[in-house]
């Protein structure tokens, strides 16, 4: 594996991979602090795992074809916690999250779960985080959190979703069928009931 690749695994160690050329220039390393990040994390009982004292998720967006599996492809799934297009795939052998992406491959990115990542290496390898998300939705004081607007981040993200749809890049995504786009595991979608169900005091 290169020096600027970096590792992540699922915590039972069924699904594995790396990130491919990881780097403050190549992709954004971000928190967020929306409800649904929290919700997914409460959903697949991993809040302690990967939620910060502010309600917080570690997150890195980088070019679509910059993950490739090493094992566990079996175990991928994935879910819609609300009608929004995105989609948030975890390991179903231990309920791990893993990545973010758009409900399917026609508009290209990959966001990947950093708490499922080498720690030592991703400090080294991403940098800084360039701000904070939705820090509204942040539990207790998050004033003092420095913030990033979306605006900001899909400034960002656009110059490498284009790079990825001139390419062809998008259909080597390991999460979509290079033919149809379409997710490699059929996503669940939260019923009303099981999305009432995750809402906290």
């Amino acid at each position: 594996m290169a020096s600027s690749d970096l590792s992540f695994s699922c915590t039972c160690g069924t699904v594995t991979g790396s990130l491919i050329e990881v780097g403050p220039a190549e992709g954004d390393h971000v928190i967020c602090h929306c409800t649904d990040c929290q919700d997914l994390t409460h959903y697949l009982g991993q809040a302690g795992r990967v939620l910060d004292a502010h309600g917080g998720t570690a997150l890195y967006q980088s070019r679509c074809a910059r993950m490739t599996l090493h094992s566990g492809r079996e175990q991928l799934a994935c879910v819609h916690l609300t009608d929004k297009p995105t989609l948030r795939w975890y390991a179903a052998c231990c309920r791990m999250p893993l990545f973010n992406s758009y409900r399917n491959g026609k508009i290209p990115y990959i966001t990947t779960q950093l708490a499922a990542c080498d720690p030592v290496a991703r400090e080294r390898l991403t940098g800084a985080p360039l701000g904070h998300l939705f820090t509204a939705d942040g539990i207790g004081d998050t004033s003092a959190l420095p913030q990033m607007s979306m605006g900001k981040l899909m400034r960002r993200f656009f110059p490498r979703m284009i790079r990825d749809m001139l390419s062809g890049d998008r259909r080597r995504c390991e999460l979509f069928d290079a033919r149809t786009l379409e997710p490699v595991s059929t996503p669940n979608r939260l019923t009303a009931e099981e999305r009432q169900a995750l809402q906290r005091d």
